[in-house]
């Protein structure tokens, strides 16, 4: 489960041990993946009522103040991006075709129109448009997809190294060599797993 946003790109997730970490996946529509899922990632479900995407959008990326009006309908396509988006994400980590049926999903939701972006006039930063419903916060993280998956950085998107870890992520470093989902939680357990290999005793 995601908490508030801090003001820096990423959502702030929790080990099992309930231990905070911050997980930046490097684009919008890859942020709605770790709400949950279906088949084995149906456990970590949070977007369980339409208030929940709600709370989603004011965690993500997205600028602050946004809080659509979200309907059962919008909550179920909510479903419907995030398993087709979860499917084309780990096919391009894995360098598998992607599935026509997932590419129609994105197209008809990128489709609608999108949120509206607009200056501030109080603090004069980007905002978002005070109507913003459920269809327009979907239609603006297809389009993010869109961008992704056609983009300069479609050929860097990945899954975390970590054996026990399937979070997916698109690396914007400037080497292209992020390997982790975060350093200060898989990256760090492979560096003591590593480090207690080392030295352990060899056997005689």
């Amino acid at each position: 489960m995601s908490e508030p946003s801090t003001g820096t790109p990423g959502l702030v997730l929790r080990t099992r041990e309930g231990r905070p970490y911050r997980f930046d996946p490097g684009a919008l529509c890859l942020e709605l993946l770790p709400t949950g899922g279906y088949a084995r990632y149906a456990a970590y479900e949070v977007l369980h009522t339409p208030e929940d995407l709600v709370r989603w959008a004011g965690e993500s990326r997205l600028p602050d103040g946004l809080s659509p009006v979200v309907s059962e309908e919008e909550l179920a396509r909510a479903h419907e991006l995030r398993a087709a988006l979860w499917n084309l994400t780990g096919d391009r980590a894995h360098g598998r075709a992607l599935a026509r049926s997932d590419i129609a999903v994105v197209n008809a939701v990128a489709a609608e129109p999108p949120l509206v972006p607009r200056i501030d006039p109080g603090s004069g930063s980007l905002a978002v448009a005070p109507d913003a419903t459920g269809t327009a916060l979907l239609s603006t993280v297809a389009r993010d997809a869109v961008e992704l998956f056609t983009g300069p950085y479609a050929d860097r998107i990945r899954e975390c190294g970590s054996d026990s870890c399937k979070l997916l992520f698109v690396d914007t470093s400037r080497p292209g060599r992020r390997r982790w989902c975060a350093m200060e939680h898989c990256g760090n357990l492979h560096k003591v797993r590593a480090h207690r290999a080392r030295h352990a005793p060899k056997e005689a």
